[in-house]
């Protein structure tokens, strides 16, 4: 069975020694080669699939360790603003820890399978008409105001938890040359920094957003961000200044992606690498296919590279039906089965 992160990796987390761990064995997700990807960009790359975490993607790394010190501390109450995968992570975790899970979600923005999650788990659901950096403006006053325990990615618990991804990467492969991550609210691309750094190493960072919603490429808040990427839709980043701290200390950068090439990467890594992961998630492989691996002057261009998926393509369902073949209808006959099935397209 695989050993819950906090377990695996407690002596580098800033948890109290009587906090309870509250887990689902997230953690340990596979790194994988990716060998049509490789040969078009001409390195080594790898794809960490956060979408095999218990609710689906990378946010549990975080929220284990954020709902684990607020259970400790002795909160009865979560909240988060989500553009949806924070949501189900949230309530799910709240669950698990007897806690109360309230999440505040974007109307008719959010993934029809991230809202699923979280309304099963038994989170109470506020649809806001507005976007997330409104919800999140507003949950943080909320946790000001009462004593709940607010878990978005400001929580230094989140980066605490994710940062134990770098940390797997490092283990299993070693530092690797270069990293491509999805950046939405920025509080993932702090956290793998923070994990390289704490184990003494300086990838050169790739972090991608998409063309719509892409603050830290403009330089300015984006007051109605738009993308097919749903977590990534986010106009003013939490963890802003820190995102472009770590891509200037790595000498990486960021880079915009259209929707365009966020759906081909999505539909490459589906029909060629045998990977399904939500459109957000492609934005890593989109990045490095449309931008290539730019190197600081002083080094080599990178041999290898881990491209972060963050999420499982089950949250985006409809998306995904867009993409994908019809299905064939077919009457109930061996023959024009065959006819079907050995038919030339």
């Amino acid at each position: 069975m695989p050993e819950p992160l906090i377990e695996k990796y407690r002596e580098r987390l800033s948890l109290e020694p009587g906090d309870p761990v509250v887990t689902m064995n997230e953690g340990s997700t596979p790194l994988i080669e990716a060998p049509v990807i490789s040969e078009r960009v001409g390195a080594s790359v790898y794809l960490k699939l956060e979408g095999v975490n218990p609710t689906g993607s990378f946010k549990d790394r975080g929220m284990t360790v954020a709902v684990s010190r607020a259970k400790g501390a002795g909160a009865e109450a979560i909240i988060c603003a989500s553009t949806g995968n924070t949501a189900a992570s949230c309530a799910a975790y709240a669950a698990r820890a007897g806690l109360r899970g309230v999440v505040i979600v974007p109307e008719g923005r959010i993934a029809i399978g991230k809202l699923a999650q979280a309304l099963i788990h038994g989170a109470r659901v506020i649809a806001l008409r507005g976007n997330f950096d409104q919800a999140l403006e507003i949950v943080r006053e909320l946790a000001d105001r009462h004593p709940v325990e607010l878990v978005n990615s400001v929580n230094p618990y989140r980066i605490e938890g994710q940062k134990t991804a770098a940390f797997e990467v490092c283990d299993e492969l070693g530092p690797p040359d270069a990293l491509a991550i999805p950046v939405g609210n920025a509080g993932n691309i702090t956290a793998w920094w923070r994990g390289f750094q704490e184990y003494e190493v300086a990838p050169v960072l790739y972090g991608f957003q998409a063309e719509g919603a892409a603050p830290l490429v403009l330089g300015r808040p984006v007051a109605e961000p738009e993308t097919i990427a749903s977590a990534i839709r986010i106009g003013n980043p939490a963890r802003w200044e820190e995102a472009m701290d770590a891509v200037t200390a790595s000498r990486g950068r960021i880079a915009a992606v259209s929707d365009e090439q966020i759906l081909d990467a999505y539909h490459l890594l589906a029909s060629r690498e045998g990977v399904f992961c939500e459109p957000a998630s492609a934005a890593s492989v989109a990045g490095i296919l449309a931008h290539g691996l730019p190197a600081p002057e002083d080094r080599e261009p990178p041999r290898s590279v881990v491209c972060v998926l963050t999420g499982h393509g089950l949250k985006d369902p409809d998306t995904a039906l867009t993409k994908a073949p019809s299905v064939i209808g077919c009457e109930a006959d061996t023959e024009a089965v065959e006819r079907e099935v050995f038919k030339d397209d």
